[in-house]
């Protein structure tokens, strides 16, 4: 398994984490999440052993992960990362970019494999388009499929959707996953979006200020959020006296309350209207089918 082992690292004088421990296990989706300058992406690239380590130690299996002091080539030859910039040849086509480490010794199992990863990336009908003529979203495909393309034991992923607009982003998402989860490749994401996590992510970590603030399956840390910042992420929440913390869903209208409310303003949502409503001088939002007019007064009650 991957091994983390109190790890504390800083850019000159300024400490950018902590004392992290982790373990993330053969084949399993550990995700990190947490807001910009957190670390997140830091904590990949030194498990990627782009930096040297003064405190701490990072394992895979029995075989410890260096730092370019230790290593002429940065990177295990098992562990691949995939960056917020791609690193593509621009002067040449998607599949040469993608089987640009494959062996040419066997070409027909070359192409076979070039057209799998094609598939998984939703890529097909761009295999002969260079790499200059894509869009930022299409690069960051293709630097994905590049990265797996000799199957590495471990895939790092640092905002691997960010640059892909929701037209593919949801299909891409449950295609990449269950091919990572079906060749039993670890992967670690790094990210802020809830929806490349929530379904997909055996584990999650919350980094806050230079440490983990909370580590547990992504349903534990929805439905147990220990804070607001844990809350923010999943979705919209309340702080509500007597009941703490309380999601945008799980507050409804009943027909009579302790909690009295006022409509302030709606918001279409599609399949439902977030609420935004004044509830004794506080604003809280709540989830609705229909339309509220301004000034409705109504009693909720919270579902936990």
């Amino acid at each position: 398994m991957l091994q983390v082992n109190n790890l504390t690292f800083q850019y000159k004088k300024k400490p950018v984490l902590k004392n992290i421990s982790f373990t993330v296990k053969p084949g399993e989706h550990y995700s990190i999440i947490g807001e910009s300058g957190s670390g997140k992406s830091t904590l990949l690239k030194l498990i990627y052993g782009t930096y040297d380590l003064k405190e701490g130690h990072i394992f895979w299996k029995d075989q410890e992960i260096l730092g370019p002091k230790h290593k002429l080539i940065i990177g295990p030859e098992y562990m691949k990362y995939v960056a917020q910039e791609f690193d593509l040849m621009p002067f040449i086509t998607v599949a040469e970019n993608i089987g640009a480490y494959l062996s040419n010794f066997y070409p027909e199992e070359k192409q076979a494999r070039i057209n799998e990863l094609l598939d998984v990336v939703e890529l097909q009908a761009y295999a002969h388009t260079k790499a200059k003529e894509l869009s930022g979203g299409q690069k960051q495909r293709v630097a994905i499929a590049k990265a797996i393309a000799k199957q590495p034991e471990v895939l790092l992923l640092d905002e691997p959707f960010s640059h892909i607009d929701n037209f593919k982003k949801q299909s891409l998402r449950r295609s990449l996953f269950k091919y990572l989860k079906e060749k039993q490749i670890t992967c670690i994401v790094a990210t802020h979006d809830k929806d490349d996590v929530l379904s997909f992510s055996d584990h999650m970590m919350v980094l806050h200020d230079t440490k983990i603030i909370a580590e547990n399956t992504p349903a534990e840390l929805y439905k147990n959020p220990e804070n607001k910042l844990i809350a923010s992420f999943f979705d919209e929440f309340n702080i509500i006296e007597n009941y703490g913390i309380v999601y945008a869903n799980q507050l409804k209208i009943v027909e009579n309350s302790n909690l009295k409310a006022t409509v302030k303003q709606s918001y279409f949502k599609g399949n439902y209207y977030l609420i935004e409503a004044d509830l004794d001088g506080n604003i809280v939002f709540f989830e609705h089918d229909s339309n509220l007019e301004e000034g409705l007064n109504m009693c909720l009650s919270v579902l936990k």
